[in-house]
């Protein structure tokens, strides 16, 4: 799975979000003022279709969008990329981390150990 740029990865979450969109849906759903380009939106589109991350149905020349590869999915190959790279693939490493440099609440704690509990319990 390629790796998405900052902005592919903000439009991939509007994809994810609609489901199925047109150039125009992103847009709109975009923060930004002035709204960017159509063509700067309908170029980052057309990267992720190269990339494979979404798909179309032409109607004439104009395309609906929709996602090839689900959000869970590209958050686990996100995910395993960031351990790798960045904790040697330890997970024991990113929970050390996670408890010391996010300062974890006493709620946030509690609520790891019950996912750690149910997903130990044979």
């Amino acid at each position: 799975m390629e790796e998405l740029t900052k902005a592919e990865e903000r439009i991939m979450q509007i994809v994810w979000k609609l489901k199925n969109t047109f150039v125009k849906d992103i847009i709109n759903q975009l923060d930004d003022e002035p709204k960017p380009p159509y063509n700067t939106i309908s170029s980052i589109v057309r990267l992720l279709e190269k990339k494979g991350y979404v798909g179309y149905k032409a109607y004439g020349k104009t395309y609906e969008y929709f996602p090839l590869i689900s959000k869970s999915d590209y958050r686990k190959a996100f995910f395993k990329k960031m351990i790798s790279g960045y904790f040697d693939n330890s997970v024991e490493s990113l929970l050390s981390f996670m408890v010391k440099e996010q300062k974890l609440n006493d709620d946030e704690l509690r609520k790891i150990r019950e996912i750690i509990d149910q997903n130990t319990k044979p």
